[in-house]
């Protein structure tokens, strides 16, 4: 048996978005800027998925723009945008948890003369709002913060975190990364007061290199890439249609009886975590006297006493449990979890850290089965610690 339990970092397609997607490979194959019929039919996919995305966030299908992905949509929303409004202010302000795909084009932009003032949160990863209201003055142009945490599942209130940020600046761009929450939460940008959404399509069992950038109409922002003019010269080159329509198609399966989907997540988790927890030295990050529907429903952030995540991860996985020692982007670069520092755990703790994460597929017997491996391993791994 296997148990793939690192849905946080990818999820597996829906059947029908590998069958949308190759329909375009084999018969609409055609390129959607050619004015034949092929290049007609292959336009109708994307325009389909538009509207399909468009009605989810309850948006103008125009303030739609495909991009390869999550970090793509988080640069263009930060460059695209501090580049755009300088004229105004040269601040900007995100938090000290945010994803690599924020904070490293922050670090890009400070060294282009922007000041970026770094929040600090609480010990479950909320943002500090009295901190975040005293950083904004005159200068500040735009303020980029997180839906939902991607290591330890934390939920940040956006709609009063948009409106107290507006009251103090009115004029101020609000970006939301919601690469971790959009297919978890309604989100509707014109009634929260967001400006700005990212979203990445293979988070929510859609194909992986499509994602794409809410942009409220008018706001003044950049393009990021420049070329042929395609998506009304916002996000030139020719558009991955396969990807597009398997995105369209995911977003379309992913709002089916969402609630109904999220409430089976929070059932897995609540499951997952009574059983952890009756293991030895076993301890549960961003979640200190929280309700559980106060924080994201498909990830479980752990830590194992006495060992090293990344044995524990490798040992997981000759067992054939599947899962991340925190942001799969930054597993290849091997460092101590920013997140799990900033929410105050003590360095031995964040080296013994693991993501456990869900998806609708997942079932009870997987947990079952990664319970019984770290019920196995744990004790055999802390015997090779060093005294």
């Amino acid at each position: 048996m296997k148990a793939y339990l690192d849905n946080a970092a990818t999820t597996i397609p829906f059947p029908e978005v590998r069958e949308i997607m190759m329909q375009t490979m084999e018969t609409d194959y055609g390129n959607p800027s050619s004015m034949h019929q092929l290049g007609v039919d292959a336009e109708k996919y994307i325009k389909n998925a538009k509207e399909i995305i468009a009605k989810s966030l309850k948006v103008e299908e125009k303030e739609i723009v495909f991009t390869s992905g999550g970090t793509e949509s988080n640069n263009q929303a930060l460059i695209g945008t501090a580049f755009a409004n300088k004229r105004k202010g040269m601040h900007l302000i995100t938090t000290n948890i945010e994803h690599a795909s924020i904070h490293n084009p922050m670090l890009f932009l400070e060294d282009c003369g922007f000041r970026v003032s770094y929040i600090s949160v609480d010990k479950n990863g909320h943002v500090n709002m009295d901190e975040l209201l005293d950083a904004i003055c005159e200068e500040t142009i735009l303020v980029s913060i997180m839906y939902v945490n991607n290591e330890i599942g934390a939920v940040e209130d956006i709609a009063s975190i948009a409106k107290k940020i507006k009251e103090k600046k009115k004029d101020l761009i609000f970006h939301v990364d919601a690469i971790q929450a959009y297919g978890k939460y309604p989100i509707y940008p014109k009634r929260m007061g967001i400006d700005l959404l990212s979203v990445s399509g293979h988070k929510i069992h859609g194909p992986k290199g499509i994602g794409f950038l809410y942009i409220k109409d008018k706001l003044k922002i950049n393009p990021y890439i420049y070329g042929g003019g395609q998506q009304r010269g916002m996000r030139s080159g020719t558009e991955n249609v396969p990807g597009i329509a398997g995105l369209g198609m995911a977003v379309k399966l992913i709002y089916e009886n969402q609630e109904e989907k999220r409430e089976k997540l929070y059932e897995l988790k609540q499951y997952f975590i009574d059983k952890i927890t009756l293991l030895e030295d076993i301890f549960i990050n961003g979640m200190e006297d929280m309700d559980l529907k106060d924080t994201a429903p498909h990830v479980v952030s752990v830590c194992a006493k006495g060992v090293g995540s990344e044995v524990l991860l490798h040992a997981l996985e000759d067992k054939g449990v599947y899962v991340s020692s925190g942001s799969a982007c930054s597993s290849n670069h091997p460092a101590l979890s920013g997140t799990l520092q900033a929410i105050g755990l003590e360095k031995q703790m964040v080296e013994s850290a693991i993501r456990f994460s869900f998806s609708i597929f997942t079932t009870k017997e997987e947990l079952d089965y990664a319970i019984v491996a770290m019920e196995e391993l744990l004790p055999m791994l802390r015997r090779y610690v060093r005294k």
